[in-house]
């Protein structure tokens, strides 16, 4: 694949991540909307006790999961979009580098987890859990090769082909198949199947459709050179446990919850998780959208425009993702009446979750730009920090305070992991990651969706029509701001980036203002 030369302002390659941005957000929005249907299948299919369990299962097979694919699937993402720009088919050589160590990890795993199901389940989930962890279990090589694949299918083929199977296939066949077992009187392991499968059909389509831009079968060869392995694992194994804490971070607080406090404490915190999680999706979206086209850069010494489009998109994802989290802190308790009133207790750890994400989202995706720099021990070591202060504080508190206890313990985790991150990408990237157009976009968020939370909670309180008046008078405020010619310039600058057209009238300022 070849690359466009950048403009010396990053107009190009701003554009060309305002194109990618937009395609991960409208994916990550479908997907946020199926999860939170998903939660609510959950929370009211099995209530507190029995979506604990659920949830327990899913931590284990998330962190398990991500513990055996070793930092493969970032490493992919890393090597497979300066590989391309080469020699046709040398792309092909990372495949099996890049997947036969993990898959024999998790083939290991999975026989040993099936082995001390007994006792794990006795302490996570119950005496009647032996079955949901063996299953668990099982499945771990197929989310190992699946993720690897996802990888190499956001490298290799259009956002679209990715979003359709991680944004759409996964997060649409899951509610789906877990609401069917409900239907038909199945039980956690026959729900917990239903949220598997889609699992193996995610890694058969992505199977088909990564074989023909890597030539596979056309003539790319498969075998790697020695070089190949020590390059690659040099990057990934840092990333290895990075990327096992950054994919079980909730899934941590939900086992140690469910060990320390029970199962029933377990699945409220996991469905305050849920719209946490929900709220992130933007910034995900984001980061899968642009990792690619970071490592390019990067990869070709463009910090400068690395930094353009890292401020770009915090920008966004800053707009998109504060109003949610403002919203939930405020109106924690109206969001937890949709899973039932077993839920309303965990009012208080989606407050304090919800604030620390505002940190989490305001610095941007600065893990992914380390990452796409070669810089994962230093990414590791962010995630190193907030682990140990997640689990440090949690095993004080939960016992006492169950799942506030595990909100806490995790916000002060994701503000040590982030404002650790933040700094070290600063340092490696020398250039500025925040300017005056982003403390503007958080001044207005704040400042509109504060002005809106008063008027709900004058007129309603927290409750669902405290929420519903603030939606409201939010729609107002943001009609209001339309009203501003500087607004509808920004909104047009934006579009004319998406569809690839000319820059607007002040190019410079396109590519500095994000």
């Amino acid at each position: 694949m070849t690359t466009t030369p950048t403009t010396v302002d990053g107009v190009t390659e701003t554009r060309r991540s305002a194109r990618s941005g937009l395609a991960g957000l409208l994916g990550a929005a479908a997907s946020g909307l199926f999860g939170f249907l998903l939660a609510v299948v959950i929370t009211h299919g099995y209530g507190p006790a029995g979506a604990g369990a659920f949830f327990a299962a899913i931590g284990v097979v998330t962190v398990a999961a991500a513990v055996c694919t070793l930092g493969a699937e970032t490493g992919l993402m890393w090597a497979l979009p300066r590989r391309r720009a080469g020699v046709t088919g040398d792309a092909a050589r990372v495949l099996p580098v890049a997947m036969v160590p993990p898959l024999l990890v998790a083939v290991l795993v999975a026989v040993g987890g099936a082995l001390v199901a007994g006792p794990l389940a006795g302490r996570l989930l119950g005496p009647a859990g032996r079955s949901l962890l063996v299953v668990t279990f099982a499945a771990v090589p197929v989310v190992v090769a699946m993720n690897l694949l996802l990888a190499v299918l956001r490298c290799v083929r259009p956002m679209r082909a990715y979003v359709a199977v991680q944004f759409l296939l996964l997060p649409v066949a899951r509610p789906v198949l877990v609401g069917a077992a409900l239907l038909v009187g199945g039980g956690l392991l026959v729900g917990l199947t239903g949220w598997l499968v889609p699992a193996a059909l995610a890694l058969l389509v992505c199977l088909i459709l990564v074989v023909g831009p890597l030539g596979v079968g056309a003539g790319a060869r498969l075998r790697s050179r020695p070089a190949d392995w020590s390059t690659f694992w040099r990057f990934a194994l840092p990333r290895a446990a990075s990327a096992a804490i950054d994919a079980g971070s909730m899934w941590i607080g939900v086992l140690l919850t469910s060990a320390l406090a029970g199962s029933a404490e377990a699945g409220v915190f996991g469905a305050v998780g849920r719209y946490v999680l929900a709220g992130q999706l933007a910034m995900q979206g984001l980061r899968v959208a642009v990792s690619p086209q970071l490592s390019r850069l990067l990869g070709r010494g463009e910090r400068g425009a690395a930094a353009a489009v890292h401020r770009q998109l915090t920008t966004w994802g800053l707009v998109l993702s504060w109003p949610v989290y403002l919203l939930l802190a405020v109106f924690g308790p109206a969001f937890l009446a949709l899973f039932g009133a077993d839920f309303a207790d965990g009012a208080t750890a989606m407050t304090v979750l919800a604030l620390a994400m505002l940190v989490n989202t305001g610095v941007g995706n600065v893990q992914s730009m380390l990452l796409m720099g070669g810089r994962s021990g230093l990414h590791l070591a962010g995630a190193l920090a907030g682990l140990l202060v997640t689990v440090g504080l949690g095993l004080v508190l939960i016992p006492a305070h169950g799942a506030t206890g595990a909100a806490v313990a995790w916000a002060a985790g994701i503000v040590t992991e982030n404002l650790t991150a933040a700094t070290c990408a600063r340092l490696m990237v020398g250039q500025p990651l925040a300017d005056a157009r982003m403390l503007v976009a958080a001044v207005v968020t704040v400042g509109g969706v504060g002005l809106a939370s008063v008027v709900g909670l004058v007129v309603a309180g927290r409750g669902l029509l405290g929420l519903a008046s603030s939606l409201a008078a939010l729609g107002a405020i943001c009609v209001g701001l339309l009203t501003f010619t500087r607004v509808r310039d920004g909104i047009r600058a934006t579009m004319l980036q998406v569809r690839g057209g000319p820059p607007a009238d002040d190019p410079p300022r396109l590519s500095k203002g994000r």
